[in-house]
Formats: structure tokens, C-alpha cells, sequence
């Protein structure tokens, strides 16, 4: 399984900002969206991302002024990112190594998909609970 077979099962539209949005207003659509993280765009292409602990760890180190500067200054760059036929579990691997929860997805320099931990995790438990359901099956048939 490939990340290209869980993004095609989602919502297509990804929600991005720009690197020269404020903070403020980040915090704001993370919130309403109940997201953990956005792509940043600068001209199309993903300069980098902005998620919860960026803006956290600021806020800790630097107080609420933060949420005035833009998301340039708070981000982290570059992103790391995948391809639609990266396998899931090299995903998975990748964001256990390098400690992160969230992947642009970029072909041919476009994003195409963001994925999450959890999008990835529920994918291998419902894989899972399938594989057993089928075992149960073939035993119960034998």
C-alpha cells in the first residue's frame, strides 16, 4: 500500500498557508479545522510547515508576541516530504526516525495530499483487522 492509496480516499482539498500569513491566524485555523499542522506555499511550492509544537515551543521560549510575526519566522524548513508511491510503512518509518506527525505529499513539485500519523496508523489497523477477519473466515470454512 502506497501513500497515493490513502490520499486518493480523502478529502483532495489541502489546507495550506502562506509563509507570509501571521501567526495568530494560524493558531485560528488550526483550531477551527481541528488540525495539527498546514504545508506553508511560497509560489506554488512547499517552503515548509507549521504545526502545533512549532508554534508551542515559540510560545514557551518567546511569550505571545509570536503570534504577530508570520509564519516564516516560526516554521520549519525545509519540510520534509514524500511521493504519492512512497509505501506506508517507509512513511511510517520516516516519521517515527526524523519525530514528526505530518507529510506533504509532492509530485512532480505539487502537492498533491498531506498526510498524518494517524491517517497512516488507521490505515495498517483496518488492514489488519481485515487480514484477521479473512483468516477467521478461511479457518471457520476449512
Amino acid at each position: 500500500m502506497t501513500i497515493g492509496a490513502i490520499i486518493s480516499s480523502q478529502d483532495r482539498t489541502v489546507i495550506t498557508v502562506t509563509a507570509d500569513a501571521r501567526v495568530a491566524d494560524v493558531v485560528a485555523l488550526l483550531a477551527q479545522k481541528r488540525i495539527g499542522a498546514v504545508p506553508v506555499l511560497r509560489e506554488g511550492q512547499v517552503d515548509g510547515i507549521i504545526s502545533e509544537r512549532d508554534i508551542l515551543y515559540r510560545l514557551a521560549s518567546e511569550g505571545g508576541a509570536i503570534l504577530e510575526r508570520t509564519v516564516a519566522e516560526v516554521m520549519t524548513r525545509p519540510a520534509i516530504t514524500v511521493t504519492s508511491d512512497l509505501p506506508v510503512m517507509s512513511a511510517l518509518g520516516l516519521m517515527t526516525k526524523r519525530r514528526i506527525r505530518h507529510l506533504p505529499v509532492v509530485d512532480a513539485d505539487r502537492l498533491v495530499g498531506f498526510v498524518s500519523i494517524g491517517d497512516l496508523v488507521k490505515m495498517r489497523i483496518d488492514r489488519i483487522e481485515a487480514e484477521a477477519i479473512a483468516m477467521r473466515d478461511y479457518i471457520q470454512s476449512a
